[in-house]
């Protein structure tokens, strides 16, 4: 067992021609729908109400600053991305670009954590879609039974959360039927969320009062600091429009242009909803799970919050589907590489998509939804993607390095100085971390470990053969 055998690494030629053999997916989405999925991944619960948790808790008014501070850390890491995507167009996302430049143990604990991540996020956000409907069905006068609104602990007589359940479920079978299905009913949901924004926006413009915003940063600049290491985490989800490279019509061309685009779309209604909703509402008065709602009571328009609600439903399941197919695609490049059993990287015969990850991973997270409370599911979810942002920046600099004459679509500007300002945001964030997330996550990373060890090393695809 050698060093070297740890490090071997699949070349940027190999992983290319794995991707564009024209003997696996449909290649069916264009730029629009492939941007559609990165918004489907930003945009969720944190434009309805973290924005105004934050406000209330950290950052005052100066939670539009919080989210500008958050998008550039983050921007460092989607350049990184976009460079990768272009470069690599190849389903797996940061498993695969770790894959091609630091070689296989760390691409495996990268995907494996990855794996996690995703799926706790659909998890997590399937709990959140839940509430949502189940308001809409209460204003509507369709009330669930208790058995059926919540799991054991969150509520009176609540044994189950049903509809996070179905929600999951739902998802998992829309993205086994299809790709485009899927993509088609994410733009619709992505393009119904971003209007009700706007919508919201637009209407609350004229009730703002410049007096709401003073003082402007009430906790300091240090708190709006704190405010931008929560609200980090409202402005990732880019990198799941990545997993689908191999199901992109013009992946070098689209890929990176859609990583950009859609972060860039993310962060600008994300500061103009921060500013709107401070503006029209004391900060101090929306720290509740309904601020947006909340903020407009207080102007005497409560008919918004229906529309409040819808939006979020819609928005919510967008994420759910982003999350979902990013999981399922890297399970299925694991597979394919052969770390993990390869009866996982078969496509289905008809419709062309991983529909045996895609099902497990939606069955998975559908059990978790209904059975364990969103705070518990919650706490894991973030290392992953920050420990990937950390490769994936790390990775950039040591590529320009290695491969200079690599073809490149897009070039990630102001290296190193971009992807090390990545490095250290993303480093600052998991040292911010809670104690338990990392047991959990430690437990996690042993057992991935193990299944490496005890498998994949031996039949990783670069193995060397066998002795006669």
């Amino acid at each position: 067992m050698s060093f070297r055998e740890f490090t071997r690494a699949k070349s940027i030629e190999l992983l290319r021609a794995e991707g564009g053999d024209g003997k696996g997916f449909n290649r069916v989405l264009d730029i629009w729908q492939l941007t559609s999925i990165g918004l489907g991944g930003i945009i969720g619960v944190g434009i309805f109400m973290l924005t105004g948790v934050v406000a209330a808790t950290q950052a005052g008014p100066g939670v539009a600053l919080s989210f500008l501070i958050a998008g550039i850390a983050s921007g460092a890491a989607a350049l990184s991305y976009a460079e990768f995507a272009g470069l690599i167009p190849v389903a797996g996302s940061a498993y695969t670009y770790a894959y091609a430049v630091l070689g296989e143990l760390v691409a495996w604990i990268i995907g494996w954590d990855l794996l996690l991540e995703y799926a706790l996020v659909v998890a997590v956000v399937s709990i959140g879609w839940s509430g949502y409907l189940q308001a809409l069905l209460a204003q509507l006068g369709l009330p669930l039974p208790a058995w059926a609104a919540g799991a054991v602990g969150t509520g009176p007589g609540h044994v189950v959360d049903l509809m996070a359940a179905v929600g999951a479920l739902g998802v998992a079978g829309l993205l086994t039927l299809r790709i485009e299905l899927g993509a088609r009913f994410n733009e619709a949901m992505v393009i119904l969320k971003i209007a009700a924004v706007i919508f919201v926006i637009a209407v609350g413009l004229p009730y703002v009062r410049v007096e709401n915003w003073t003082p402007f940063m009430p906790f300091g600049f240090s708190g709006v600091a704190e405010g931008a290491a929560v609200v980090f985490f409202a402005v990732f989800g880019y990198d799941t429009l990545t997993t689908a490279a191999e199901e992109a019509r013009d992946p070098q061309r689209d890929l990176p242009r859609a990583v950009l685009l859609s972060l860039a779309v993310s962060l600008t209604l994300y500061v103009a909803m921060a500013l709107v909703l401070t503006g029209i509402a004391p900060y101090r008065t929306l720290d509740n799970a309904a601020p947006v709602v909340t903020a407009f009571e207080t102007i005497g328009l409560p008919w918004v919050a229906f529309i409040v609600s819808v939006a979020a439903v819609a928005g919510i399941t967008s994420v759910m589907l982003a999350f979902l197919l990013g999981c399922a695609r890297i399970w299925f490049a694991m597979s394919r590489d052969g770390l993990l059993p390869g009866w996982f990287a078969v496509l289905h015969p008809r419709f062309r998509t991983p529909h045996r990850p895609t099902l497990i991973a939606g069955a998975l997270t559908a059990a978790v939804a209904a059975v364990y409370p969103i705070k518990e599911v919650a706490e894991l979810v973030n290392i992953g993607t920050l420990s990937a942002f950390v490769v994936i920046c790390v990775a950039i600099i040591v590529l320009r390095k290695t491969r200079p004459d690599a073809p490149r679509t897009f070039r990630t500007p102001f290296v190193p100085f971009t992807p090390l300002v990545g490095v250290a945001f993303s480093i600052w964030l998991l040292s911010r971390l809670p104690l338990i997330a990392w047991e959990r996550f430690l437990i996690w990373l042993a057992i991935g470990l193990a299944i490496y060890f005890l498998y994949g090393r031996r039949h990783s695809k670069l193995a060397s053969p066998p002795s006669p």
